[in-house]
C-alpha cells in the first residue's frame, strides 16, 4: 500500500497517542462546522413514536436513571427486528440491563410478537427468553440452518446463544454449543459471519474491557473518573482493555474457539464495541469492522485462508482525519454515494464529529466527514447509527440516536443534557447531507437517553421504521408515515449452499441511472440487528434490475423487477412467494 502524506501523519499520531493518558473517554474537542442554509427540499419521511399504542410499554432497565457510579451502568444495550416465527411480519426483541443493587422485576430481555395490526404481544415468558443481567449486544442468524433465526446475546459475565426451536420457543444452548467462558468477560459487539464460506455461520465477539466491581475506582478517584471537573464513573481509559474472539461453527451445533489460529487473540489493546461483518474490499470474503471506544477502531481483513489481519489505520477507518482516537460506538453501513461500494458511518462522543468514511471499492477509505457536512453536529453523545433510505428517494440517509453517559452532569453543566433528540442527515445527492430534527417528525425531535436502534418495516407498508432502546423508560417505535409517491423494493434472500440467513450476500440494485449496494448483516447500528429484508428506495423509478452475489460465490441477475414489492429469492431456485406480505396472510 502506498504511504501517502495523510497516512504518514496518521501513523505518527498513533505512535504518539498514548491512549492510557487523559480523561476516561477520548477527548477530541472539535468545533462544529458552520451549518449551510436549508436546502428547501421537502423530506417525505415523517416519524411518530407509536410504542405505547403498539404495546411496547415495559421500561429498559440499565442502572440508576439519575446517576451512574460505574461504566457498567452507562453503556446500555441494543435491540433487534427479527421474524422469529417466519410469518412474514417483523417481531421485536429488546435487551435489558439490571441494577447494581439487584434486579427489579421488570429487568429482563423481552420478545414481542407482531400482531399484524400495528400492535405487539409480549411473549417473553412463553418463548423462554426471560433473563436479567447486564446485556449489551444482540446478533441474529440461523446458525444451524434449520430455517429459523437464532439469537446470540452478549453480556457482562456470560454470553448466551438461544436456539430457535421453530415452535415459538427458544432454548439456551450456550453450554452445549461450547460457548461458555471460563471466567467472566464483558461481551460487547457480536456478529454471525461465515468467514470460511462453508455454509455455516461462525461467530465473532468483541469484548469491551476487563471489569471487576470490587476493584474499579469510584467516581472522581482519578483523571479517568472526571469529566469537565465533575466526578463521573471511571473508564474506559484507565481500565484494562479486553481481547476479542472468533468461534468457528463445526456444523453440528457446536463452535470451536479459533481466535488464536485466526490472529484475533493478538488484538489486546482496544475497547471493542459494535461489530459488523461485510466484504469491504469486494474479494468475496467477509471482513469485520469493530468500532472501538477511545482506541483505534479495527478493520479485520479476511485473507480467505482462515486468518485475519488488522488494517484499520492503513485503510483509513481507525482514527479521525487528523489522526485522533475517538469514542467509537455505533456503525452504519451502506452505499451513500451510489457507486456500488459499502461506506461506513460511525458515531462518537460529544464535542466530536461523527465519522463518514468513503470506500474506494478496494477497502481503502477516505474520511469525508467535513466535506459531507456531517461535522455541523457535535453536541451529543451518539450511539445507534444507520445508513438507510428513510424517504425512498433512492439516496441513503444517515440516522443516529443520542444520550448522555453522565446523567448527573446536567445539574452542574445544563448544556450537557442527559436526554437528546434523534438526528437525521438527509442525503442531498451531491455528496453532502442536511441535518434534520424537527423537520423529520415528533419522533425524531423527542428527547430520550437512547442507545441501540434497529431499522425495519414492522407494518409492511414499504418504508423504514425505527426501533430504539431508551434507558430507564420504554423503547421508542418510530413509525414512518411516508408522504409523496416514491417507489421502493425490498429483497429477502434464502440461502441453500450458502448459510440459510444469507448473511454476507451482496445485492446491487440498478434503478434508472443509479445503482446501490447493500449486504445482509447480522449486527450494525449500536449492538443491534436490523430487519434482514434489504430495503431500497427507488425514487420515481417503477422497476429495477437486481444482482445478487451469494456467499457461496453464485451470482444471479434478475431483470425488470416491478417496484413496490417484497422480492424473495432462494439461492439457485429463483423468485419465491412473499409469504406474509399481504395483511390478509
Amino acid at each position: 500500500m502506498e504511504i501517502t502524506r495523510r497516512l504518514f501523519v496518521t501513523l505518527s499520531a498513533v505512535a504518539s497517542a498514548g491512549h492510557l493518558l487523559g480523561q476516561g473517554v477520548a477527548p477530541r474537542s472539535v468545533k462544529p462546522q458552520a451549518k449551510p442554509a436549508p436546502s428547501g427540499k421537502p423530506f417525505d419521511a415523517h416519524f411518530v413514536d407509536v410504542a405505547a399504542a403498539a404495546g411496547l410499554t415495559a421500561p429498559v432497565i440499565y442502572g440508576r436513571a439519575d446517576s451512574k457510579d460505574y461504566i457498567l451502568e452507562a453503556t446500555g444495550c441494543g435491540c433487534a427486528f427479527i421474524d422469529y416465527d417466519n410469518d412474514g411480519w417483523i417481531d421485536v426483541f429488546l435487551l435489558s440491563g439490571t441494577k447494581i443493587e439487584g434486579a427489579p422485576p421488570e429487568a429482563t430481555n423481552r420478545l414481542y410478537k407482531n400482531n399484524r395490526d400495528g400492535t405487539f404481544t409480549d411473549v417473553t415468558e412463553r418463548a423462554g427468553l426471560r433473563y436479567a443481567g447486564w446485556a449489551a449486544g444482540v446478533c441474529v442468524g440461523d446458525y444451524n440452518n434449520d430455517g429459523f433465526e437464532d439469537l446470540f446475546c452478549t453480556y457482562f459475565g456470560q454470553n448466551k446463544l438461544y436456539r430457535n426451536n421453530g415452535d415459538g420457543t427458544f432454548t439456551d444452548v450456550t453450554k452445549d454449543a461450547g460457548l461458555l467462558n471460563e471466567n467472566p468477560r464483558w461481551g460487547a459487539g457480536c456478529t454471525f459471519v461465515d468467514y470460511n464460506r462453508d455454509g455455516h455461520l461462525d461467530l465473532f465477539v468483541s469484548n469491551y474491557l476487563q471489569f471487576d466491581l470490587k476493584h474499579v475506582p469510584k467516581p472522581g478517584a482519578n483523571s479517568n473518573c472526571n469529566w469537565k471537573g465533575v466526578p463521573v464513573e471511571c473508564g474506559p481509559r484507565g481500565l484494562p482493555p479486553a481481547y476479542h474472539s472468533l468461534y468457528r461453527n463445526n456444523g453440528d451445533g457446536t463452535f470451536t474457539d479459533v481466535s488464536r489460529e485466526a490472529g484475533i487473540s493478538e488484538l489486546r489493546e482496544s475497547y471493542g464495541m459494535t461489530a459488523v461483518a461485510a466484504d469491504f474490499n469486494e474479494d468475496g470474503w467477509p471482513d469485520i469492522y469493530v468500532a472501538c471506544d477511545s482506541t483505534p477502531s479495527l478493520l479485520l481483513m479476511n485473507s480467505g485462508k482462515g486468518t485475519f489481519s488488522e488494517e484499520g489505520v492503513l485503510r483509513g477507518v481507525a482514527l479521525s482525519e487528523d489522526g485522533m482516537e475517538q469514542a467509537g460506538m455505533g456503525v452504519g453501513i451502506g452505499d451513500y454515494d451510489l457507486d456500488g461500494h459499502l461506506d461506513i458511518f460511525k458515531t462518537h462522543f460529544a464535542e466530536d464529529t461523527n465519522g463518514l468514511y468513503h470506500n474506494d471499492g478496494k477497502g481503502n477509505f477516505e474520511d469525508l466527514t467535513r466535506s459531507a457536512k456531517i461535522g455541523v453536529e457535535t453536541r451529543y453523545i451518539c450511539w445507534g447509527a444507520g445508513m438507510i433510505d428513510l424517504d425512498n428517494d433512492g439516496l441513503p440517509d444517515l440516522f443516529m440516536t443520542t444520550g448522555n453517559v453522565y446523567p448527573q452532569i446536567e445539574k452542574t453543566l445544563p448544556q450537557y443534557a442527559n436526554k437528546g433528540p434523534r438526528v437525521v442527515f438527509r442525503n442531498l445527492g451531491n455528496g453532502t447531507f442536511e441535518e434534520l430534527i424537527e423537520e423529520a417528525g415528533p419522533g425524531i425531535a423527542a428527547a430520550h437517553c437512547s442507545r441501540g436502534c434497529a431499522f425495519g418495516d414492522f407494518d409492511n407498508d414499504g418504508d423504514v421504521d425505527i426501533l430504539i432502546v431508551n434507558l430507564s423508560e420504554p423503547p421508542s417505535l418510530l413509525r414512518n408515515d411516508m408522504r409523496g409517491n416514491h417507489h421502493w423494493l425490498k429483497v429477502k434472500l434464502i440461502g441453500t449452499k450458502s448459510n440459510r440467513s444469507a448473511i454476507g450476500a451482496r445485492v446491487v440494485v440498478h434503478y434508472g441511472t443509479k445503482k446501490q449496494a447493500q449486504e445482509v448483516l447480522s449486527q450494525s447500528s449500536f449492538y443491534s440487528s436490523n430487519d434482514p429484508r434489504l430495503h431500497f428506495g427507488l425514487g420515481t423509478e417503477t422497476s429495477a434490475d437486481v444482482e445478487i452475489r451469494w456467499p457461496s460465490g453464485l451470482q444471479e441477475k434478475l431483470r425488470g423487477i416491478s417496484a413496490d414489492q417484497l422480492l424473495v429469492v432462494k439461492e439457485g431456485a429463483g423468485i419465491q412467494p412473499a409469504a406474509g406480505w399481504s395483511k390478509k396472510s
